[in-house]
């Protein structure tokens, strides 16, 4: 099943699209390049026409040349600009292209790969590597914005509820369809892409700030005042007396500038630089209701942003961004002129917080609309990528389901991964497995948990067939000793066993990975105690797996014939040669391989004396 042919048309098309992307950006900067020249033809021959013009005494001549540059000069600069967001788009889309390529062949990703999420106090999130570098989160994320992120981090944090699976598996399957929608979509937010402040939070809390009160005469009186001060320039011209009058309202203009002065700072440090920003998060927005959906998730979020609050927040996002703008214009080199010919950023300021009033109960909702889409993007990028992986059926039974044909590793590359069968189909089985040291337990552990994360996030799993019960995974594999908090390794041990004990209690479904337990005591006590954990567990009807090296174990299933049951994984030794096929099979395990590492070290005699 796990062949490479697959995943090398896949990549061939990406290589595809990416030259396509790569050819469409050197065209844009040859006319690029062009539209420059004729700036600079349009500048020189300007003053040449001028120039002439000037010979012409009492013409108009001059005044039509100026005008007529002034047009050509700014039609070419619109032109430009235009010319270069196409082209920046066909950069970003050739990075995403190439992005998928790297992650298909090494699994690099220029996304985050989510170790601010790390938590070793998690049911599983730190044995199963869900964050930080070579994680699943590395593997699934493609969202760039902070909430895409943690939209995308709770999902794989917690199970959903089955019905909201499927529609998640729904949405994932139609957006893997739409490539080209995925891929332009992946575009407009990846500016923010690693990017190293929170605006977006900049922006909700200044949403949650309070409102200024204005008294209605000094709007009115900021309106009027550009009028008046300019109609007292021309009587001045007239009347030198007037000239006083405009001294008294710049005068006037500028204290009204600094009683506000701090307000204006504080928006500014929030939202002055999210400018450029709300213009990609409106054509975001504008993307996704365009879009014609199909699937239940993708109908809803979109219908979100089309409801009678949302319809037109793309406008009123670009409105906010030219806002800010003007309001910048005002604290520039130039504000001190402007603000004396009128309270310029008071009149910017005041206009912001109108926005906030009328727009501030939308804004997260329809942001949250946007993480949604970079979490579903995320986990369609699998479907897309590993067309050969497949949809998990969610079982709703009495007991536990978790039945798989061919599972691997999603993080193991096709080349190497080795997958297996497993079933427990609507029982209450504790599952004993035994094997040599390197022989595939924990791996094994590793692979079901890890698909079981991904099939409850409503993702595709690394199988050719699952169907697995909405259960909480729990796992037990690497413990840590802890010198800040004076923990050893077998308090730590405890520690989590208490926890698991506790979940139990709690949570319904848990299905426990536990990877040779009590590893940090003398082997009499480790054998006496993780018996009577196991007994412990088979009281409370406890489910899940529990690899060991210790034989012993395995002799539990004699006495708890019903429940236990014993799986291995075993090796061949061919002469000092070990062989490992990594495939799990009924039983106990017979051949151990520790003698044998010990003597290619050099330590131990003959016949493992």
């Amino acid at each position: 099943m796990y062949t490479t042919n697959t995943n090398s048309e896949v990549r061939a098309r990406y290589q595809e699209a990416f030259s396509s992307a790569n050819v469409r950006v050197k065209e844009f900067e040859k006319l690029l390049n062009r539209y420059s020249i004729l700036r600079l033809i349009t500048i020189a021959a300007g003053i040449i026409l001028f120039y002439q013009s000037l010979k012409f005494e009492g013409s108009w001549l001059p005044v039509l040349v100026f005008f007529a540059v002034i047009v050509t000069f700014s039609f070419l600069v619109r032109k430009q600009n235009d010319l270069e967001r196409k082209r920046d788009h066909y950069r970003d889309l050739a990075i995403i292209y190439d992005n998928e390529i790297q992650s298909i062949a090494s699994r690099q990703n220029i996304y985050n790969n989510g170790s601010e999420w790390e938590d070793d106090l998690h049911p599983y999130i730190s044995d199963l590597d869900i964050f930080g570098k070579g994680s699943l989160f590395a593997l699934l994320n493609r969202s760039a914005t902070s909430l895409g992120n943690a939209k995308l981090a709770a999902w794989l944090k917690k199970r959903a509820p089955i019905a909201e699976i499927r529609r998640r598996q729904d949405a994932v399957e139609e957006i893997a369809a739409k490539a080209e929608w995925k891929h332009n979509f992946q575009t407009v937010l990846l500016f923010s892409n690693n990017a190293k402040d929170d605006q977006i939070q900049g922006l909700f809390n200044y949403l949650k700030t309070g409102s200024q009160q204005e008294a209605k005469w000094l709007r009115l009186y900021i309106k009027l005042s550009p009028w008046i001060f300019f109609g007292s320039g021309m009587l001045a011209w007239f009347f030198p007396i007037f000239i006083l009058l405009i001294i008294g309202i710049g005068i006037a203009n500028w204290l009204i500038t600094q009683a506000y002065n701090a307000a204006v700072m504080k928006t500014d440090t929030l939202i002055g630089k999210m400018s450029k920003i709300l213009n990609h998060f409106s054509d975001a927005i504008g993307a996704i209701r365009s879009e014609q959906w199909s699937s239940e998730n993708c109908i809803r979020l979109s219908s979100d942003l089309k409801d009678n609050r949302q319809d037109k927040l793309a406008e009123q996002l670009r409105s906010l961004s030219s806002l800010i703008n003007q309001l910048a214009l005002g604290m520039s080199s130039i504000g001190p002129v402007i603000n004396f010919i009128m309270p310029w950023n008071v009149l910017y300021f005041l206009a912001i917080e109108d926005w906030k009033k009328s727009n501030k109960e939308n804004v997260e909702d329809a942001f949250d609309v946007i993480a949604n889409f970079e979490a579903l993007i995320s986990l369609s990028s699998i479907r897309t990528n590993y067309p050969e992986w497949t949809f998990p059926e969610l079982i709703e039974r009495e007991k536990y389901t978790l039945i798989t044909r061919s599972i691997g590793h999603p993080l193991i590359s096709p080349e190497l991964r080795v997958v297996n069968d497993y079933s427990l189909d609507d029982e209450l089985k504790i599952d004993i497995i035994t094997g040599s040291n390197m022989a595939g337990k924990s791996t094994f552990l590793r692979t079901l948990g890890v698909n079981a994360i991904l099939a409850l996030a409503g993702a595709p799993v690394c199988a050719e067939k699952m169907k697995v019960s909405p259960m909480l995974v729990f796992s037990y594999m690497r413990i840590r000793d802890s010198l800040n908090e004076s923990t050893s390794t077998f308090k730590a041990e405890l520690d989590r066993l208490q926890r698991l004990l506790e979940i139990l209690q709690t949570e319904d479904r848990v299905f426990f990975l536990i990877d040779e337990m009590l590893r940090g005591t003398n082997s009499v006590d480790k054998y006496l105690g993780s018996k009577a954990v196991i007994e412990k567990l088979i009281a409370q009807n406890a489910v899940g797996i529990i690899a060991t090296h210790d034989l012993q174990i395995a002799e539990l299933e004699q006495k708890y014939p019903d429940y236990i049951r014993n799986f291995y994984f075993d090796i061949q030794i061919e002469g000092s040669e070990m062989k490992f096929d990594y495939k799990l099979k009924e039983g106990e395990c017979k051949t151990f391989n520790a003698s044998l590492l010990l003597k290619r070290l050099g330590i131990g005699g003959e016949d493992g004396e």
